[in-house]
């Protein structure tokens, strides 16, 4: 019998992360790891000010988010499987965007003594998108404090994603281009995708619906 898979979805803001990963753990009866991005206290302000507040920002997500792996899996791993809306090291993806250098010395420093701890997943999905697409799906589900969201940052969002991924070598690998993936109105879209992530074992693979729908 095949044990339980630990899968972790990611990609940029807007890219439909949460979305695959209910679906995924509802068609496979796993448990749901939730980024909770919302529970971060410093989060509003730095979406107004960056600079300012980005420091608090990224170490309160690098901290709860090692406190909920932590919590986790301390339960037992091979039990049940398990959906991430995140991978661990998406933390340091955003924090090389934000951080000046002296904050991001320190940043990682607190970094590497926790990235160690943390159980690799079995597979990581990772979602691109085109950043008008990106933007599109921001704009849509409207949260206030993701207003100041702009083309500039988005892409600079994406180009650290596709550069981190470009090396990533530590777990199997799947990249989707989701710029045509309607994983909410579409199920065709969705059952395609999901049969892709059900055979992926090993190494790395890129997946390109065909289509071209639009946002």
């Amino acid at each position: 019998m095949e044990r339980p898979r630990y899968i972790a979805v990611e990609g940029p803001v807007g890219v439909g992360k949460s979305a695959l990963a209910r679906v995924l753990a509802e068609r496979s009866g796993a448990r749901l790891v939730e980024e909770n991005t919302e529970e971060n206290p410093f989060l509003r302000a730095y979406y107004q000010d960056r600079k300012k507040h980005a420091f608090q920002a990224q170490l309160f997500f690098l901290l709860s988010r090692f406190q909920q792996q932590q919590a986790l899996f301390q339960q037992d791993l091979f039990s049940r499987s398990t959906v991430a809306e995140y991978l661990f090291a998406r933390d340091r993806i955003f924090a090389t965007l934000v951080l000046s250098p002296d904050e991001l010395a320190l940043y990682d420093r607190v970094y590497e003594l926790l990235g160690p701890r943390v159980v690799k997943p079995d597979l990581v999905v990772y979602l691109q998108a085109r950043t008008d697409v990106l933007l599109a799906r921001v704009r849509r589900r409207g949260r206030d404090y993701e207003r100041s969201i702009d083309t500039p940052w988005l892409d600079a969002l994406s180009k650290a994603y596709n550069d981190f991924f470009f090396h990533y070598d530590e777990t199997p690998l799947l990249v989707v281009n989701a710029s045509d993936v309607d994983l909410e109105g579409q199920p065709d879209d969705l059952e395609a995708l999901l049969a892709v992530i059900r055979k992926h074992r090993k190494g790395t693979q890129h997946y390109v619906p065909l289509g071209t729908r639009t946002y």
